[in-house]
């Protein structure tokens, strides 16, 4: 069984669920995840999680985002993006790119933004687009997002090409109606790539049919992250090998004398006596034990 983490270029027509069945397909494995979703007609950095490396699929969902994307100012859809269906045009040609712009740099910092009909929220069960598409609307409680940084590459109106730099869980398309909104003109997204997943970027991604070429030439697994690369923050640990079974069975252990480099509760990559990543501990300085997190075997 393959294990690491897949770069992967989600190319447009595709959801993240297609990718997965078709890296299932080319590696013959069923132990595989995605790390959080896109739009079909979205494209751009996908990670995807191989064999033991799943267990760090939730982790990765975490990370900031960042995002190239075209509003198109005048346009409001019931979904916020192209696709939509129309509910409302409107004239653009008093808006000017000074104002625009100043609207634009308005959303930098916090903000509350309210969930779109159309996502994969769940409410008592059921998933937003699902209401949605049986024609209902429900109220939905804002959400305060980060946007970090938002760098207008091209103005265009009504269309405004940016990319933007923003926490886990912020939508692009909302964020483009609201926009829309506050300019008073309305406003949708046309075009969406993700550029920056966690620490996986665009540079390095690979389109499904590469990856294939790679299986079949049996190279796959020089595209394959290992799992502690996510953790190379944390410092690394190595036991020796009288110690490896507790290792191997997740229990806590001590190493001689008192850690003076780690602090209390700093977390530690943990590797056994043949230098091979096992885990991710804690270390509890008080007394002076590493105390497991999460095992990776």
């Amino acid at each position: 069984m393959l294990h690491g983490i897949l770069n992967v270029y989600k190319e447009k027509g595709y959801t993240s669920h297609d990718v997965v069945a078709k890296l299932r397909g080319i590696t013959r494995q069923k132990k595989i995840g995605h790390t959080g979703t896109l739009d079909p007609d979205a494209e751009g950095v996908l990670p995807v999680c191989l064999g033991k490396a799943t267990k760090v699929s939730e982790l990765l969902t975490e990370k900031d985002k960042a995002y190239r994307a075209v509003l198109l100012l005048g346009t409001v859809t019931d979904t916020q993006d192209i696709t939509g269906t129309v509910l409302k045009l409107s004239d653009t040609d008093g808006v000017s790119e000074d104002k625009t712009e100043e609207v634009i740099r308005g959303f930098v910092g916090a903000y509350e933004q309210i969930p779109p009909m159309y996502s994969a929220l769940k409410v008592n069960g059921k998933k937003l687009y699902e209401l949605a598409r049986e024609g209902k609307t429900i109220e939905r409680k804002a959400r305060v997002v980060e946007i970090h940084s938002i760098r207008i590459i091209r103005m265009e109106l009504p269309r405004i090409e940016m990319e933007v730099s923003c926490s886990k869980g912020t939508y692009i398309r909302t964020l483009c109606h609201d926009i829309g909104e506050r300019l008073g003109t309305g406003g949708c997204m046309e075009e969406l790539c993700r550029i920056r997943s966690g620490a996986f970027r665009i540079e390095e991604s690979h389109r499904l049919e590469y990856i294939r070429e790679s299986m079949e030439r049996g190279e796959l697994e020089n595209l394959l992250i290992p799992v502690d690369a996510v953790f190379s923050q944390y410092k690394k640990i190595q036991i020796e090998q009288d110690m490896d079974s507790r290792l191997k069975n997740g229990n806590p252990f001590v190493m001689g004398c008192p850690h003076t480099a780690l602090l209390d509760g700093e977390y530690v990559r943990v590797y056994d006596s043949a230098g091979n990543f096992a885990a991710i501990y804690k270390y509890m300085q008080k007394e002076n034990r590493f105390q497991t997190v999460k095992m990776f075997l």
